[in-house]
């Protein structure tokens, strides 16, 4: 036979766990094997046979269970409520609201003489700039053409 040799029971050792875990599952893997007895191990544990059978079949249901296939990737989020949407629109207002009063107070600081009683809604946009006067159009440059490329090899 090739490769190594198959870990047994002794590979408990390095998983994580109290002592008496460890004990637990390394004993009940050696009657799962064959190695021990059941009466051997029962007397070695300190339990009964009937709770040997109870401590196998858990350990053994949840092997299973733990290595039954999953969704690959992250989980899914759980949806935001509507309590959370609105607070988040309502935070996002308050944020707007809150940059407005800061630019407000920067232009009252650098210009005192400006009016800034209006709010936002009332003040009127700017006019747009007027369109630049039509003057002689520029000098168009001469195109070239290009002479096609040479193959070479």
């Amino acid at each position: 036979m090739r490769g190594r040799y198959p870990a047994g029971p002794e590979s408990v050792e390095q998983l994580q766990g109290s002592d008496k875990a460890k004990e637990r599952v390394r004993v009940i893997l050696e009657t799962i094997q064959g190695t021990l007895r059941v009466q051997e191990a029962c007397d070695r544990l300190g339990i009964s046979e009937q709770r040997h059978r109870q401590l196998r079949a858990q350990m053994l249901q949840a092997a299973v269970a733990g290595v039954e296939d999953q969704p690959s990737g992250r989980p899914a989020r759980a949806p935001e409520s509507a309590e959370v949407v609105a607070l988040r629109q309502q935070v996002a207002q308050l944020q707007r609201e809150l940059q407005a009063a800061r630019v407000y107070e920067e232009i009252a600081l650098a210009l005192p003489q400006v009016d800034l009683t209006l709010s936002p809604a009332e003040v009127q946009p700017a006019a747009a700039p007027p369109a630049p006067r039509a003057g002689p159009a520029p000098a168009s440059k001469k195109k070239r053409r290009r002479r096609p490329r040479r193959n070479r090899r």
